[in-house]
């Protein structure tokens, strides 16, 4: 069962207005989910205290909404509050992810679920970019799109073909016919390469090195970015990367640069390493920890820098949820 929110403002408080602004959002509920009757289990409205010459849930009733349970709730009087202002929430069995639905103005209410968001996170090799975005993704039931699996799972092309990440001419004519997809299954992103689930296959230091090594080509760049705006164009997401704000999703919603020193992310690397079975030396991980960062932040091709409209977020002696919660306040702050 999932729950779909919504809500719609009138012109003014008259029966005629609150019928025909019910019946519009809640059709438009059950188009944007695909929702037949029976699928609907409950329809529970709240509406603000400017608004008392018809009860909403009656409405819906006189909509032809007929086979669930209906409820209707008066709002406290609320200084700056949103005027002449009706409330939905819509319990439906359906199994796939919720669409709201915020017309008239009503938009302003819940941004961060009734607009498209895209939220670029950047930041050095170990900073908990991917782990924090993964975690936002899930509070803001967003799309989570690691853009550096992409990048990855170029170098696993490369290095199956035998080619060398550094040799530019070599890298295009493999990756000119190879296809690379990001698909959101039940919230985990998994990357493909020409069909294949390579999701695991791509997480080893060497490709993590060459990945980084290959994403300095421009052709490389064009295609992977191209594949990411189109991405972002279609759904609410979160992208994180090292060239997120500045290259890839320059007039991104938000923006935010996590970082930390080279020790503390060389040791947490060094702990993940050991969790998927990777028993490589901290002084080891250390060294390409800064190696990365050096080919990063020198490379022609869209380098790691911070976007001058980044917040900066220093994860160093914070946990990823304390880093998420930072960084949904922030957002939160603005919408």
């Amino acid at each position: 069962m999932k729950a779909i929110r919504g809500a719609t403002t009138v012109l003014k408080d008259s029966a005629k207005e609150i019928k025909a602004s019910v019946k519009e959002l809640l059709e438009k509920i059950k188009d944007a989910n695909g929702l037949a009757e029976e699928n609907i289990i409950c329809i529970m409205f709240s509406n603000t205290a400017d608004i008392r010459s018809y009860y909403p849930a009656k409405a819906a009733r006189e909509a032809g909404f007929f086979n669930c349970a209906l409820y209707s709730s008066l709002e406290p009087e609320i200084n700056g509050a949103l005027k002449l202002c009706i409330r939905v929430m819509v319990l439906a069995e359906i199994g796939k992810d919720a669409h709201h639905v915020y017309l008239h103005g009503a938009e302003n209410l819940r941004k961060d679920i009734s607009k498209r968001l895209n939220i670029a996170i950047d930041g050095p090799a170990g900073s908990g970019k991917s782990t924090v975005s993964k975690i936002i993704a899930s509070k803001l039931n967003l799309l989570y799109l690691d853009t550096g699996a992409m990048y990855r799972a170029c170098a696993l092309a490369c290095i199956r073909a035998n080619v060398a990440c550094s040799d530019s001419e070599s890298v295009k004519n493999i990756l000119k016919d190879v296809e690379i997809e990001a698909k959101n299954v039940g919230g985990v992103q998994l990357t493909y390469l020409n069909g294949e689930d390579v999701s695991e296959k791509i997480r080893t230091p060497e490709i993590s090195m060459q990945a980084s090594v290959v994403s300095a080509h421009e052709y490389v760049r064009v295609k992977m970015v191209e594949l990411q705006r189109q991405i972002a164009k279609n759904n609410s997401c979160i992208l994180d990367g090292r060239d997120i704000g500045t290259n890839v999703l320059p007039n991104a919603d938000f923006k935010f640069y996590l970082t930390a020193s080279d020790e503390v992310r060389a040791e947490r690397r060094t702990i993940e390493n050991r969790e998927k079975g990777i028993n490589q030396p901290y002084s080891e991980v250390l060294q390409e920890i800064k190696q990365r960062d050096k080919q990063d932040k020198t490379r022609k091709i869209a380098p790691l820098i911070k976007a001058a409209n980044a917040i900066e977020v220093d994860t160093g002696k914070m946990n990823a949820e304390e880093v998420a919660e930072y960084v949904l306040k922030r957002i939160h702050e603005r919408i």
